[in-house]
């Protein structure tokens, strides 16, 4: 009886100890989200051009308080916030303009950029204004530029991010394919620009992941969760043409924003 009570009182303090040490490593996760330093760099997508609710400060960057970056750090409460995506941004401009925050002690960096790069608002302005061939031979023209310039644009913007960042967690955010093929639409472009514009999408996508992971960066591809919620769906979290704010054109709209990038951005972080 004597051995079953002391195994007894051995075995409770040895489960003692570790609910204690759970709660201590608990505690000790808690405390590191709590120290967690975050940077937003890139462009629209990242800005959240087409979600509204814009921080007036920001200009023509059109930072909204409805982008992913400002949802996810509403909800995880970072000890540090420093949003300097703007609308437009190529790689060279999030270089030259977006890094200041950026330092040793930061510990997650989310981006997207090298649409603007690959000039996707020239592809979309002529595939809307000009033929079916025009369109398909300018998205060509930015597959090219995909392949042979926009490597080393991303290696270096990836490099200087790198360098002032060592030690963060970088993840780079690609791009939705912006039609669903055989949709609801009855005008507008032809199936031919459409599947055309989707798959340049798909490419560029392949070579962010590429260099992304080249440099040990993370990839958080977006277009599985914006799956049903292309143009032409019917349910679209992606602005169609919109005479009367050309600029949010092509863009994800709050719940593109919240529905879309805000939980593949988290999966990641």
């Amino acid at each position: 009886m004597k051995l079953s009570r002391i195994a007894a009182s051995s075995s409770s303090l040895l489960l003692a100890a570790v609910l204690a040490l759970a709660g201590t490593g608990q505690a000790r996760a808690a405390d590191r989200a709590l120290a967690l330093d975050y940077v937003a760099l890139g462009d629209s997508y990242s800005s959240g051009l087409g979600a509204g609710s814009y921080d007036s400060a920001s200009g023509d960057c059109k930072r909204s308080n409805r982008a992913y970056p400002k949802l996810w750090a509403a909800a995880n409460a970072p000890s540090s916030f420093a949003f300097t995506a703007c609308a437009g941004a190529r790689t060279s401009d999030v270089t030259a303009s977006q890094l200041g925050p950026l330092n040793a002690s930061i510990d997650l960096v989310s981006l997207s950029a090298g649409g603007n790069d690959a000039g996707f608002a020239d592809v979309m302005t002529t595939c809307v204004l000009q033929s079916e061939n025009a369109c398909v031979n300018r998205v060509n023209q930015a597959r090219g530029y995909v392949d042979t310039t926009l490597p080393g644009r991303l290696d270096s913007l990836y490099t200087a991010i790198g360098s002032r960042a060592p030690g963060a967690a970088v993840v780079v955010l690609g791009y939705p394919r912006f039609y669903k093929l055989s949709g609801t639409c009855v005008a507008g472009l032809t199936e031919r620009e459409r599947s055309a514009i989707n798959g340049a999408a798909d490419h560029l996508n392949a070579a962010l992941a590429k260099r992304a992971a080249d440099h040990g960066f993370a990839f958080a591809d977006v277009v599985q969760a914006f799956t049903g919620h292309e143009i032409c769906s019917g349910a679209s979290w992606l602005h169609s043409l919109n005479l009367l704010n050309v600029s949010e054109s092509y863009h994800p709209t709050a719940s593109g924003q919240s529905g879309g990038y805000l939980p593949v951005f988290t999966a990641h972080a």
